[in-house]
Parts: structure tokens; C-alpha cells; sequence
């Protein structure tokens, strides 16, 4: 069963579980067959295989750009994120 994407890149979400600064808010950094986080607790990042999470995946926070992020101490607005030069 495939589960539709609800997420897109440098929306906030929450994981299962909390990492271990306490925190349960990640941000998406990077979207592919691997997803990059980053914590917005204390700025850490990893990266997931997109299978494990969907898996960990609660819930869709805030989408991209929402004011609500703008708060945060290790918010990066979408438009600063680094993307690959494909063409």
C-alpha cells in the first residue's frame, strides 16, 4: 500500500518519538529516496530512507513558509535551502 504524500520539502513535521533533546518537531531539508531532518530542538540533522519515515512519520505540522515556523530558533525559509544545479 503506497501512502500519499502529505509532507513537501521544509514543512515541519512530528516523528513517533522524541529525539534526544526532547524535541518532536523535525524540518524536511531535502526529499528523495532518503529524507534529510533537521531537529528544531537543537539543529541537528539526519537523513532517513523515505520507507522508515513514513513509517516514523505522526503528523504534518506546519507547511512551508507558514508564519508558525518563523518563530523558531533553527527555521531555514524554503527560498535559503540549498538545492542541486540539474540543469
Amino acid at each position: 500500500m503506497i501512502k500519499n504524500d502529505a509532507y513537501d520539502l521544509a514543512d515541519t513535521v512530528q516523528m513517533k518519538k522524541p529525539h534526544a533533546c526532547q524535541v518532536n518537531d523535525w524540518e524536511i531539508m531535502r526529499l528523495g529516496a532518503d529524507i534529510k531532518l533537521k531537529c528544531m530542538g537543537c539543529g541537528r540533522m539526519i537523513m532517513l530512507p523515505r520507507s522508515e519515515f513514513n513509517r516514523k512519520m505522526k503528523k504534518v505540522l506546519t507547511k512551508a513558509n507558514d508564519p508558525v515556523n518563523k518563530k523558531k530558533e533553527h527555521y531555514l525559509p524554503k527560498d535559503k535551502i540549498a538545492r542541486p544545479n540539474l540543469g
